[in-house]
């Protein structure tokens, strides 16, 4: 199987806020930004392994900033590390407000996917080509969370999922 390049893969989404998208503060939902960041992961994931994915861990989604209604939107997403049948997605929304250009960076996350075959059932995905030493340090980065991801799933036990 080919390896793929980060760049082969990475999307960014955009959208304009509109006023369904806020909750009672008047601030866009978390849950709507937190559809958005899966969205764009799962788009990254599929794209590198050109094949369905389901999510499987939402590491962790850090809120910076709110997102205000009429903010475009952007939300990038890009492959940080790849193993047999699994990705981790790194991704980061940034609200731009039209009227003054001034960007912000309102949220990051680290979701993992994992690729499935046509029975539903966990695949090979092509290795990830790591081209720059961002892209490595990325990956390192990336297999430390996987040590910590699984060290807190052994530790759960066998009940974990119930």
């Amino acid at each position: 199987m080919n390896g793929k390049r980060v760049a082969e893969s990475q999307v960014v989404l955009s959208q304009m806020m509109q006023p369904e998208h806020a909750n009672i503060l008047g601030n866009v939902h978390g849950g709507w930004i937190m559809k958005l960041i899966d969205e764009a992961g799962a788009i990254v994931a599929s794209r590198h392994a050109r094949k369905p994915v389901v999510t499987v861990v939402v590491d962790s989604i850090r809120f910076c900033a709110p997102v205000h209604v009429g903010d475009l939107v952007h939300v990038r997403a890009r492959l940080t590390q790849v193993w047999r049948t699994s990705m981790e997605v790194e991704v980061e929304v940034e609200a731009e407000a039209l009227l003054t250009g001034e960007r912000r960076v309102t949220s990051t996350a680290y979701l993992v996917y994992v690729a499935l075959d046509e029975s539903g059932r966990p695949t090979p995905v092509p290795p990830l080509e790591l081209a720059s030493e961002e892209e490595r340090h990325r990956a390192a980065e990336a297999e430390r969370r996987r040590a910590e991801r699984l060290a807190r799933r052994d530790a759960a036990g066998p009940s974990h999922m119930r």
